[in-house]
């Protein structure tokens, strides 16, 4: 059934964009919602049509929302499994292998974790997204591993997304990166935009785009005669934009290994241990791990935090980086 949201503007708002008026007075539904609503032509100011999500309010102003009944995926189920770290009425923790897509777009419709969710457990996915990605609050990248969370109904997302929008949640990721970083911990603060050559790749921008923080740490460096100069860094995420550390990493010039998108040009390595440079050169993903999600649980608000391992052909590695450092 079809909902609306109904408000007056007062003098104390005035010159506030609309979609955080509505946000500040709806706590049951996301910003990102809301915006998405006003662009898909769900919103009213005094009876007339409002299509940015920008625009300012006045002191009277009839704000009406319309909140359409959420269309129901069609989706094809996909019999693929799933690495399953929690689960209750409201959510679902994944584990991500690398080499799978989050959810159905040009060129996959069919192998994705959104289908697998449809094989697992079609009537138990929130439905207020797009509906190509029930349940999907938040993505890695395809050839990234490790933790995501899922939502099971709408007000689990909602909850979830605002945590998202306000960066509230914690999201700890590791990485193998070439060379090594100085200062050996710091914080990168920069506009990430799309990139203007190729319209896949994301890059930093001077002077438009989206604010995007990676607070990084070096928790090892690999240096010696028989291995090029790697280290292995922790990365805290403030926010989550898309490719964000594997643009920050590029944009410092120590792209992340495996990275076949955001890399620099390395020469060939001399005297690399044989079997260290075939598993570096044969590794057919980034080396990028989502290590650790913690957030407020949607309904018993609780604080959750959930860690995961890297897996085996990561941890493969970085064994042999250790043994070849000795």
């Amino acid at each position: 059934m079809e909902k609306k949201i109904n408000l007056i503007a007062k003098e104390s708002v005035k010159n506030v964009r609309v979609d955080i008026f509505i946000s500040n007075n709806e706590n049951d539904i996301s910003r990102s919602r809301i915006k998405n609503l006003i662009l898909d032509k769900k919103l009213k100011i005094n009876n007339k049509t409002i299509t940015d999500p920008a625009k300012k309010i006045s002191d009277g102003d009839h704000i009406v929302l319309k909140i359409p009944e959420p269309k129901k995926a069609s989706l094809k189920p996909y019999n693929f499994k799933l690495d399953i770290v929690f689960e209750d009425d409201d959510l679902i923790i994944l584990n991500k292998p690398a080499g799978i897509v989050m959810h159905p777009g040009a060129g996959n419709f069919d192998n994705t974790i959104v289908n697998a969710l449809m094989n697992y457990d079609k009537n138990s996915l929130s439905n207020i997204g797009d509906e190509l990605r029930p349940g999907i609050v938040h993505r890695i990248d395809k050839n990234t591993s490790g933790l995501i969370v899922i939502a099971k109904n709408n007000q689990s997302h909602e909850h979830l997304s605002n945590q998202f929008n306000k960066h509230t949640i914690t999201r700890i990721y590791q990485l193998l990166i070439w060379g090594k970083i100085r200062p050996s911990k710091g914080r990168i603060e920069t506009l990430i935009s799309r990139s203007s050559k190729n319209r896949q790749m994301m890059e930093v921008s001077r002077t438009k785009g989206k604010k995007a923080i990676t607070n990084y740490k070096t928790l090892e460096i690999f240096d010696n005669i028989k291995t090029p100069t790697l280290s292995l860094l922790e990365c805290k995420l403030e926010t989550g934009r898309t490719h964000q550390i594997r643009v920050h990493m590029n944009y410092l010039g120590n792209s992340i290994v495996g990275d076949d998108k955001y890399k620099k040009k390395f020469k060939r390595i001399k005297n690399i241990d044989p079997l260290l440079e075939k598993n570096l050169t044969n590794l057919n993903r980034q080396f990028l791990h989502a290590k650790t999600i913690g957030f407020i649980h949607p309904k018993n608000n609780k604080e959750m935090i959930f860690n995961s391992i890297l897996p085996q052909e990561l941890e493969k590695i970085l064994k042999m980086l250790r043994n070849t450092s000795k």
